[in-house]
């Protein structure tokens, strides 16, 4: 336990959405969908352009999150609500549990997708799922920030894990009467709050899907979700510069895994696991003014983000951020048992080149889904190994009722320019170029000049299964 708070730790806020997609955020490129407050962050501080989930699954990516453990180590193999109840292992010390030891305050608002919950011992934990406006308003996600402002107010140095719903797919019928469509956008805007509509002709509809009328009405309703949660950003950012504190505020913004769509979600191609990391700094209240509306944060080199509008092209995986997260707080040490590394070294100097590699492992996302895969990914190779890769790839039951699924299947059968077949049938290894195939369709595996390479990373697989007590090594001596 931490004796003394110091007046050097800062304030630290994550904030973790629900399914989005680097492709859809303004400071990614995007020039349609509208993340201003998001954007914000990124001119203010470091955009990560080579960030990594380590598994592209809800439950199992915030496992990751919140213990810098792979799941396949702390045992959160996929969703934990009924009926798939994967569960965090109980040695595992969490996140909020080690930020109470270095002496702060902690919160969550919003989605937990964690258990069991006696693991994480936020002192700020109202329930998820309270009364019907509750449930209703979940979406609402400028009503979750306000939820906040008395938190946000009190004693520091504190610790926020904010989490959204949007832009995850609805989890009410179609046809709710407040839910319209499948990115939970209300038919009538939330109290105090105006949505953002899209017009299904001016979405991008990105390389790796097929550009059909259905996809575009779905983009343009996921622009819709991610519109609203940058709303909700914006006033979090509000509240949190007008509570004066008398420490830097340093916030995280990130995805747990990329969006409902084929090619992303539960995949570990790159649209399913390359996703936006943003890293930025609200200044103490005596070191200037607050901002007026989330856009005119700064960067202060007490809490170590010393740049400003950069990018940092290094590799970096949601296994870094728990480390992250206490090595800001200056107690590094306590996460010493985790695999990931802090990335304070490179908030300081983002032009540092970093390693040369990160892992990713999936192991289940519904129960059913069962398709476990070990990824290397270095700055030009993607090596995945496909452990069950007899199997076809299972589809998540949100994709597969979705209308750009359906639409796939029964108009083109492609997705972009890879088959269906192919993505649905895959082999035991697959390798990919990505400097001159960034679009993962070209398998090299079984070319023979890339024999060495192969074997290469598959020793590298191996010892990284080894070090993270994976059961799935045993594939390799049984199978």
């Amino acid at each position: 336990m931490t004796e003394a708070v110091s007046s050097k730790q800062p304030n630290i806020v994550m904030i973790v959405a629900d399914d989005h997609g680097r492709e859809a955020v303004g400071c990614y490129g995007n020039p349609v969908v509208s993340t201003p407050n998001i954007d914000s962050l990124a001119a203010s501080g470091v955009r990560f352009d080579n960030a990594f989930c380590t598994t592209a699954s809800c439950s199992a990516s915030r496992s990751v999150i919140l213990s810098g453990l792979h799941n396949h180590t702390n045992r959160t193999f996929g969703l934990i609500h009924d009926p798939h109840n994967f569960s965090m292992s109980s040695h595992v010390t969490t996140l909020p549990k080690l930020m109470k030891q270095a002496g702060y305050r902690t919160g969550r608002m919003g989605k937990k997708h964690y258990q069991p919950e006696a693991l994480f011992p936020f002192d700020f934990d109202p329930p998820e799922w309270g009364t019907d406006e509750d449930i209703l308003r979940q979406r609402d996600d400028l009503w979750l920030a306000g939820r906040c402002e008395e938190f946000v107010q009190g004693e520091s140095p504190y610790f926020l894990y904010w989490c959204s719903h949007d832009p995850h797919r609805n989890w009410e019928r179609a046809d709710h009467p407040l839910r319209p469509d499948d990115f939970g956008n209300p038919r009538t805007p939330f109290p105090g709050d105006e949505e953002t509509p899209f017009d299904p002709e001016e979405v991008i509809v990105p390389p790796w899907l097929a550009d059909l009328p259905e996809v575009r009405a779905e983009i343009a309703e996921y622009y819709q979700s991610i519109a609203r949660l940058d709303r909700g950003v914006g006033r979090l950012i509000d509240l949190i510069a007008n509570a004066g504190s008398d420490r830097d505020t340093v916030i995280l913004y990130l995805s747990d895994n990329g969006g409902a769509f084929p090619v992303a979600k539960t995949t570990l191609y790159d649209p399913g696991m390359q996703l936006p990391l943003i890293v930025s700094t609200i200044p103490a209240a005596n070191k200037g003014d607050s901002p007026e509306n989330g856009t005119g944060t700064e960067p202060v080199s007490s809490a170590a983000v010393s740049s400003s509008g950069v990018s940092c092209e290094a590799l970096v995986s949601w296994a870094d951020l728990a480390p992250t997260v206490l090595d800001l707080a200056g107690a590094g040490e306590l996460g010493a048992a985790m695999f990931g590394e802090s990335l304070r070294p490179l908030l300081e100097h983002p032009e540092s080149p970093g390693r040369d590699h990160v892992f990713a492992s999936h192991c289940f996302h519904q129960v059913t889904n069962y398709y476990p895969m070990r990824v290397v990914r270095t700055h030009r190779w993607k090596f995945i190994y496909n452990i069950a890769w007899k199997l076809d790839f299972p589809t998540a039951s949100d994709i597969h009722m979705s209308a750009s699924w359906q639409a796939t299947l029964r108009e083109t059968g492609t997705l972009g320019l890879r088959e269906v077949d192919t993505y649905l049938h895959r082999p035991r290894f697959e390798l990919y170029d990505l400097e001159a195939d960034p679009l993962e369709l070209h398998n090299l595996a079984d070319v023979p000049e890339q024999a060495e390479q192969i074997a290469e990373f598959v020793t590298l697989v191996q010892n990284f299964q080894i070090e993270t007590s994976d059961p799935w090594f045993h594939k390799w001596i049984y199978e």
